[in-house]
């Protein structure tokens, strides 16, 4: 394909790749795409072992990093330490884990362990000059407009920002904002994401930037796990299309292995959007453990951003581990984020294969289409 996008990003196919996985970053970049690492989760160290390998093995082909850098959360401007962010978490939530766990025949560690969190922000400029070290394509965030210090970063690198949003006024407030790139996620996607469905964001987005003068590429996300779907998005305008639960159950992944066995074997109507893993409304597998945090007499309010997954984050680590040795209490709290594509993810398969199958469903598609229009 020779669409204005492929050709600003140097590819060969309009698919946006983003993954925690550098396996699966390579694996889509070498195959045509654009593999993007999520590296929040990163500390800058090991960002740079990351991205180091990664430029190993594509010899130059074009990859992104996204970095989240979170509009809004707990302690933001406070100048606080983690460890003082810890102290916010009440002790009754402590306790409410460990009677979940213990309902599910966990017993409690001796030693309490709280996390880190990757989504309060803290380490943004420190990775984002990592990045900036290597030969990135793409520099990308979530929840909120991206901080004034990645847009200024874009502009004297050259490299394009890209920023995802889940309603066309946000939309519009990413491009005031100098974003190169808008990704329009619909709630069908994993992850963190709003109300509004991919079949109706992606032309809203469209028509409201068009509204205000604005030629900046849409990429349309959530749910989208084929190319035909693909195909869809862009007959409706987009530029390509932004994935991340396709890549979840490749052979390339490091999805907890019970986990990817639950995905296996969900249907669509599998995945809900629960606070209880971050703080924020984001798509997940349906489990125990997104029940106890459901919005019910029976659930409990989760916390702000970044507390609650301080609070959690350890606990689910541990719970796939447990899960992964057949452990059946585990195996029914396990969860992790994944869009309702999900229902159409039903093998395990290789990185590069998933991309070929999006080029052949793609072409098909759109066959399909101009077949439509023919006399």
């Amino acid at each position: 394909m020779k669409t204005p996008i492929c050709e600003q990003y140097g590819i060969d196919f309009p698919l946006f790749a983003f993954s925690h996985c550098r396996d699966v970053v390579a694996a889509v970049t070498n195959a045509g795409g654009l593999g993007v690492l999520g590296g929040t989760a990163f500390t800058p160290e090991q960002l740079e072992q990351e991205l180091t390998w990664i430029d190993e093995q594509v010899k130059g082909k074009p990859y992104g990093v996204d970095i989240i850098v979170p509009a809004k959360y707990e302690g933001k401007g406070e100048n606080v330490t983690g460890t003082q962010l810890a102290d916010r978490i009440p002790d009754y939530y402590k306790t409410y884990v460990t009677e979940l766990l213990a309902g599910h025949d966990i017993p409690a560690e001796e030693k309490r362990r709280l996390g880190g969190s990757s989504l309060s922000g803290d380490t943004g400029e420190a990775l984002l000059e990592v990045a900036l070290r290597h030969p990135i394509k793409l520099m990308a965030n979530a929840l909120g407009v991206p901080p004034a210090y990645m847009i200024e970063a874009g502009r004297s690198s050259g490299v394009p920002v890209a920023a995802l949003v889940g309603a066309k006024e946000h939309a519009i407030k990413q491009v005031k904002a100098g974003v190169d790139l808008i990704i329009a996620q619909g709630t069908e996607a994993g992850g963190h994401c709003g109300e509004v469905s991919t079949l109706v964001l992606v032309p809203e987005v469209l028509a409201a930037l068009a509204e205000i003068g604005s030629d900046t590429p849409v990429l349309a996300a959530g749910g989208i796990v084929t190319g035909k779907q693909m195909a869809g998005c862009v007959a409706m305008g987009a530029a390509g299309a932004w994935t991340g639960s396709v890549w979840l159950t490749t052979e390339e992944a490091e999805t907890a292995p019970y986990t990817v066995q639950k995905m296996l074997a969900a249907t669509s109507r599998d995945t809900i959007r629960s606070a209880g893993r971050t703080g924020k409304p984001s798509r997940q597998l349906v489990s125990d453990w997104t029940d106890a945090w459901a919005p019910n007499p029976g659930g409990q309010q989760p916390l702000p951003l970044p507390l609650q997954s301080m609070l959690v984050e350890p606990v689910l680590r541990r719970v796939d581990k447990l899960a992964a040795n057949g452990h059946e209490g585990a195996q029914a709290l396990a969860t992790y984020f994944v869009g309702q594509g999900v229902g159409l993810m039903n093998k395990v398969k290789p990185a590069r294969e998933v991309v070929l199958e999006f080029i052949e469903d793609y072409v098909a598609a759109a066959e399909r289409l101009a077949g439509s229009l023919e006399d």
